[in-house]
């Protein structure tokens, strides 16, 4: 029994320098209306419920639930598929001004492209603010179509956004996972985007050849090196961007946001030699206690 309490009480030290992303529940928000759950319109019924569990749908004192298809594709993407197979899922709430955008993916091991800093950056671009999002899926899916759940769901609740910009969104999201397919580190790829987004809001470019400059410029500081397709490809993307309808001094700002976010959490992961001191420290005092079994 002291041997099983021993290894409880290690378990619990570790519990205590992870992270937490836990929050109280402090009932429904009569600004911005209730949580929004967006399901995969081709989940089964086992895969509806295992995605409910995953997105503490009962936790909530009330939500509202809609259903992602391949209709809602074609509204938001000019060449998306109408028979598009829908699984990863969504739970969108709405914050204040000032709030920024928090991305979880809940269910990491089923969505094996799309990145929490991805979806910020593609949700940037099609003009949604201010709101935590946590994604789900039941099984492996690359996480695609949860974006457009998003979309469905802020215009669910009251919100236009424009087509042209969610389809941009859309191709972002998609040069994004291609640039990691070809070997870029996810990490660099949401950077990448970030910072080419930022000159293009500050430099206000008015030329595609202005933008090849900054694409290259960005390649260069950033020690990226791409083929030309995916260059090209990146290139075709950020052009699009610069023709939009957008406040860029406005964006600029919340660009910046994005930026010094991914900064932290990159500096947090490599440089936090206490944090990962303390779990060496756990692991080889629980080595230590299972041996001890044994002797």
């Amino acid at each position: 029994m002291k041997k099983l309490l021993t290894v409880i009480a290690l378990l619990f030290a570790l519990s205590t320098i992870l992270p937490s992303y836990s929050s109280a529940n402090v009932g429904i928000n009569e600004k911005f209306g209730l949580p929004i759950i967006v399901y995969g319109g081709n989940l089964s019924a086992d895969e509806k419920a295992s995605v409910a569990k995953s997105l503490d749908v009962a936790e909530e004192v009330d939500v509202e639930e809609i259903e992602v298809t391949g209709q809602d594709l074609i509204k938001y993407i000019k060449d998306g598929d109408s028979r598009a197979n829908m699984y990863s899922s969504a739970k969108i709430t709405r914050k204040d001004e000032g709030a920024g955008l928090v991305i979880k993916i809940v269910t990491p091991e089923n969505i094996t492209q799309v990145t929490t800093d991805m979806y910020a950056n593609a949700m940037l671009t099609a003009g949604i603010e201010n709101a935590t999002v946590e994604v789900a899926a039941p099984k492996a899916v690359t996480g695609h179509s949860a974006l457009v759940g998003i979309y469905k769901a802020y215009e669910v609740n009251g919100e236009t956004l424009d087509p042209e910009r969610t389809d941009v969104a859309n191709d972002e999201l998609s040069v994004a996972t291609e640039l990691a397919d070809s070997g870029v580190e996810d990490a660099k790829v949401s950077e990448l985007l970030t910072e080419i987004k930022k000159q293009i809001a500050e430099q206000n470019p008015a030329s595609r050849e202005e933008v090849e400059t900054i694409v290259q410029d960005q390649l260069d500081k950033l020690q990226i090196e791409l083929s030309p397709e995916d260059r090209q490809l990146l290139v075709d993307l950020m052009d699009r961007i610069r023709q939009l309808d957008i406040d860029f001094s406005k964006w600029s700002t919340q660009l910046e946001d994005l930026s010094k976010s991914l900064e932290d959490k990159i500096t947090t992961i490599v440089n936090d030699e206490g944090f990962w001191e303390s779990v060496k420290k756990f692991f080889r005092n629980l080595a230590d206690t299972v041996r001890g079994w044994f002797n």
